[in-house]
C-alpha cells in the first residue's frame, strides 16, 4: 500500500509504536504535560499531511521525531522558558503570607512516567529513559536555547546519530557536535552529582520503600516533626503555581503547620518523573471529604528527603490513573 494510500485506522496504526517516546520527547523539550500533548496533536496532523511524501524513504522513527522536534521548536519561540519554584526567585520568609499563584504558564510540570522503560534508547545515549524525566534533568534542559535542547535530546536520550540529527534540523553535523558540546555543558552544571535513579539504585528497594511509608506516615498523622526529621538540613520545599519556596528544615518546620498540614491529608502513590511520588488529597470541611489537591514528587539524596515539590493542579490527577477521592 502506497502512503498516499494510508487511511486514518492504517496511519494511527503505523504511528502507534512510537506514540509514546514521541510524547516524552515533547515533554523533554517543553517541560510541560500539556504542551507537549498540543505538540502531539500538531506533529501527528504535520505528519499525515506530509506522509505522501515520505514513501516508505529512511526511517519512520527518524521521520516522527524529525516533525515533533520542529513542532516543539516552533512552540519553544513562541513562550517564556517554563522552570521550578526554587529557580525562579529567593526562598521565602516561612512566616509571610503567601502571595497568589501565577496564572501564567511558568513551570515545569510533573510527568505521568508510567510505561517508560529503564534502559538506554540506543546504544550512542548517554542518559536512561528515567533518568531523563526526571525534574532535574527537564529543568536544566529549560535553560538551554530551543536547538541546543532538541540536539541534546536527540543525541543523548534517543541516540541517534549526529548525521541523523543534522538531517532532522536541517543543518550540518560540524553543527550538531558544537551545539552539543555546549548543552552538555550547561546541563551538567545545573544536575545534582547523583541522578535519582542511581540515588534509588544506591539506597536498594527496602530502604526507599521504609523512607517513604516513614514520610506518608508522618504526612497522614500530621506531625510535623517526624516530616521534618526525615529532610535533609537544606531541603527545599515548593508548591507551583505558587511562586513561594521555603529552604532548610526550620523554615519548612515554620511553615508546615501553617500550610498543607494545617489540615488532614491522604496520599496515593504515582508514577511521577521517575521519582517517589503520590496524588495528595486534602480534607474539605464544608464537603465533609478528601478532594484532589497535588501531584506530590520528591527527590532523594542519600537516605533523606532532599526536595518537595508539590504541583497544585488537580486537574491533572485523570492523567496520573489517580481518583476524584481516595478510597
Amino acid at each position: 500500500m502506497s502512503a498516499a494510500a494510508v487511511d486514518d485506522d492504517a496511519f494511527r496504526r503505523l504511528v502507534e509504536p512510537h506514540r509514546r517516546e514521541l510524547h516524552a520527547h515533547c515533554y523533554r523539550m517543553l517541560g510541560s504535560v500539556h504542551d507537549a500533548e498540543d505538540a502531539m496533536q500538531e506533529a501527528m496532523l504535520r505528519a499525515w499531511r506530509a506522509l505522501p511524501r515520505f514513501e516508505g524513504r529512511g526511517s519512520l522513527r527518524a521521520w516522527l521525531f524529525r516533525i515533533a522536534t520542529n513542532t516543539c521548536l516552533t512552540a519553544i519561540e513562541r513562550r517564556r522558558r517554563r522552570t521550578l519554584p526554587v529557580e525562579h526567585g529567593p526562598d521565602t520568609d516561612p512566616l509571610a503570607q503567601i502571595g497568589p499563584p501565577l496564572v501564567e504558564s511558568v513551570w515545569v510540570e510533573a510527568y505521568p512516567d508510567g510505561g517508560i522503560d529503564g534502559g538506554l534508547a540506543a546504544p550512542e545515549a548517554r542518559y536512561d529513559r528515567r533518568e531523563s524525566v526526571e525534574l532535574a534533568f527537564i529543568a536544566a534542559l529549560q535553560h538551554l536555547p530551543g536547538n541546543q535542547r532538541a540536539v541534546l535530546i536527540l543525541r543523548d536520550v534517543l541516540g541517534f546519530s549526529a548525521r541523523e540529527v543534522a538531517q532532522m534540523l536541517d543543518t550540518t553535523a560540524t553543527s550538531v557536535n558544537s551545539a552539543l558540546q555546549r548543552a552538555r555543558a550547561s546541563v551538567q552544571e545545573r544536575l545534582p552529582e547523583r541522578s535519582q535513579q542511581e540515588t534509588l539504585r544506591s539506597l536498594g528497594d527496602e530502604r526507599v520503600r521504609a523512607l517513604v511509608e516513614s514520610y506518608v506516615d508522618a504526612w497522614e498523622r500530621g506531625d510535623v516533626e517526624a516530616v521534618v526529621a526525615l529532610l535533609a538540613q537544606d531541603a527545599t520545599f515548593s508548591m507551583p503555581p505558587n511562586a513561594a519556596w521555603f529552604r532548610g528544615r526550620e523554615a519548612i518546620a515554620d511553615f508546615l503547620p501553617r500550610g498543607p498540614l494545617a489540615m488532614p491529608r491522604r496520599f496515593i502513590p504515582v508514577s511521577a518523573n521517575a521519582q517517589p511520588a503520590f496524588g495528595t488529597y486534602r480534607w474539605d470541611g464544608l464537603q465533609g471529604r478528601f478532594v484532589a489537591n497535588a501531584i506530590h514528587v520528591l527527590t532523594l539524596r542519600d537516605d533523606t528527603v532532599y526536595d518537595i515539590t508539590a504541583f497544585l493542579t488537580p486537574g491533572s490527577f485523570p492523567s496520573f490513573g489517580l481518583p476524584a477521592q481516595p478510597s
